[in-house]
């Protein structure tokens, strides 16, 4: 009989504040990560900061907030009120401590519970936070969560507000590394947010006029629009919509309270509820929701009296209420629609047609889809059955319809020999494994129809589950892992113009991923190296005395289970798939996808000759 383990009070303990952040940072910031995906925790951390400047400007005080992210520090000044300076150290280390639980003061807050900066200082290595206001300053500084240094300053010159700098801890963030496009997206959702507010970062000026309007003219180019963009404000609301020419599925853009909440909740769901029931009263007809939301781009804000958050990090609205003695989301939602919108259709009657058109055209689609794609789905439920394509993840296994787990990832390989090594390595609760067979078709300029009668195709989507919406998406990872060699990368651009093609919005919502696997093993009797590059390799030659053993590796499947798990486990290295603004998905994929073979090899030639010159400078 096993010995029976003690439990007295000597087991029981008390964290204090920030020994309990530090313990379970994914309580507090969501996923740690690296910053190669835009909800990873250092991205967190910012808007945790940013969010109290925002609500200043909110509440009318300070029109300009000014960022700088200088290597691993990040600093945020605003021209607020600034905090009571008596308060100063409080407000950052004394948990449930701020001005947002007086409602008086902070109606329609992002961060109404007290933890946001808390956990920003408790996750990094150095934090300052200085206020200024009546002519006096204040200011703290700590490490890991530890006050080291308080200041104050009698009379000052400076304006009023707050500045915060911090730096993250890398024991938690580790190899982390803050990209300007997830920076600038985040940036640029603030400032359509908030007309009239001016954002300065590293320099750059953001400002918008039009709120969202703006918002969908950056987000979808205007050749590709069918319609000019439906804008429509009211107290506490705001929303925009067109539908695109080309795109198949739905796209949303969901705020609450200024917070984009990407995994939408009870407001998007109203919203997608609400222009349904008004387009079918508007023209009398009983149209599928699925042809009418086909296609549709849009964005919804909404502001809620103390809003209910499914998590910390607020990217799902749990609200029903609006508070403030307004109806309920769903009520007050569909009530601003049904009367906004009919009345903007009424009034332009060649939006109206525009819009019955491809209501129509997508009614017509689907009927010639329909046995196609009764077919596609039969094939996929059995496939599923017999497991032959998809290894799924345990947080997927019973419940197909689950909020999306912030870790849960598939990966995508090419042959049996790469999905057996990921497989075997895993994690089995929130990685899942897709392999192909072969090289996938080249589906540019293809219609949907074939992606339910090319089996791959049909397959990842069912497995994806991705057919409609990009709501019911299954992993909030998509990570293509391909071998290191030429056809590795011919699949790599094969799927990436899959998703361009059909599903542009899983590239657009930072959900793609190319998966970095190490091309060489530098290792003597002591050490082993993994190297990501031919700089790398040089380097742990250097690093690594006598003369080490060197393994290039090509495929996924040369790489044993065992070495493989620490690539796709903590240290796992991603490179997100990103669109290049300035240019349209048509004009990326008729280029690198279409038949003007001759202008691809010039292109190639001209970068092969950068690249070389490069290659002999560094030598």
């Amino acid at each position: 009989m096993s010995k029976e383990t003690k439990y007295t009070e000597d087991n029981i303990r008390s964290l204090d504040w920030k020994e309990h952040i530090r313990m379970r940072p994914g309580m507090y910031i969501g996923k740690l990560g690296d910053g190669s995906s835009a909800d990873d925790g250092i991205y967190i951390l910012l808007k945790e900061v940013l969010d109290n400047s925002i609500d200043e400007y909110v509440m009318g005080a300070g029109k300009t907030i000014e960022i700088a992210i200088q290597g691993d520090k990040v600093t945020v000044r605003d021209y607020g009120r600034g905090i009571p300076l008596g308060k100063v150290v409080d407000v950052v280390s004394k948990m449930n401590t701020g001005g947002k639980y007086d409602s008086r003061a902070f109606k329609k807050s992002v961060g109404l519970n007290g933890v946001g900066t808390k956990a920003v200082n408790a996750l990094s290595t150095f934090f300052r936070v200085e206020s200024t206001r009546d002519g006096k300053a204040a200011s703290a500084e700590f490490e890991k969560g530890n006050l080291t240094n308080q200041d104050t300053l009698d009379e000052t010159s400076r304006r009023r507000g707050t500045k915060v700098s911090f730096i993250p801890d890398e024991t938690i963030f580790k190899h982390f590394k803050y990209r300007t496009e997830y920076v600038a997206k985040m940036l640029k959702n603030y400032v359509y947010l908030n007309p009239g507010l001016t954002i300065i970062f590293n320099g750059e000026k953001y400002f918008s006029e039009n709120g969202l309007r703006d918002l969908l003219s950056d987000n979808i180019n205007e050749d590709d629009r069918l319609y000019d963009i439906i804008h429509l404000k009211g107290d506490d609301i705001e929303i925009a919509i067109t539908h695109s020419k080309t795109q198949y599925s739905e796209e949303y853009h969901s705020f609450v309270n200024g917070q984009n909440t990407t995994q939408g909740g009870t407001h998007q769901a109203a919203f997608r509820e609400a222009v349904v029931k008004t387009i079918r009263e508007f023209y009398g007809k009983n149209y599928e929701a699925s042809d009418i939301r086909k296609s549709i781009v849009s964005a919804i804000s909404i502001k809620v009296t103390e809003p209910v958050f499914e998590s910390q990090t607020k990217t799902k609205l749990g609200s029903t209420e609006m508070g403030g003695g307004l109806p309920t989301v769903r009520t007050f939602i569909n009530d601003f629609i049904k009367n906004k919108l009919d009345n903007f259709l009424h009034k332009n009657t060649d939006v109206a047609e525009s819009i019955q058109r491809k209501i129509l055209q997508a009614e017509r689609e689907r009927k010639d889809l329909s046995g196609i794609r009764k077919l596609a789905k039969e094939r996929a439920k059995k496939a599923s059955l017999h497991n032959k394509k998809l290894r799924d993840c345990r947080v997927h296994l019973t419940d197909s319809k689950k909020d999306r787990n912030l870790e849960s990832t598939l990966f995508i390989t090419e042959g049996d020999s790469a999905s057996g090594s990921i497989t075997k390595s895993r994690d089995v609760n929130t990685q899942a494994v897709f392999s192909l067979r072969g090289k996938p078709l080249n589906c540019y300029n293809m219609t949907k129809k074939i992606v339910y009668e090319n089996e791959e195709f049909n397959l990842l989507q069912a497995a994806l589950n991705i057919e409609e919406s990009l709501e019911d998406l299954r992993y909030n990872n998509i990570v293509i892992a391909t071998d290191a060699d030429v056809d590795g990368m011919h699949i790599r651009l094969l799927l990436i113009t899959f998703f361009l093609q059909f599903f542009p919005e899983v590239i657009k919502e930072g959900h793609l991923y190319i998966l970095q696997t190490p091309l060489f093993r530098v290792r003597n009797k002591k050490e082993t190296i993994y190297c990501y590059s031919e700089q790398e390799r040089r380097d742990a030659i250097q690093k690594l005395t006598g003369k080490p053993e060197i393994t290039r590796f090509k495929g996924l499947g040369e790489i044993s289970p065992d070495e493989f798990v620490h690539f796709i486990g903590d240290d796992i290295r991603l490179d997100p798939v990103m669109l290049d603004k300035d240019k349209s998905i048509e004009e990326l994929l008729s280029f690198y996808m279409g038949k003007n073979t001759p202008q691809r090899q010039e292109f190639i030639i001209d970068n092969l000759k950068v690249e070389l010159d490069t290659v002999e400078e560094e030598l």
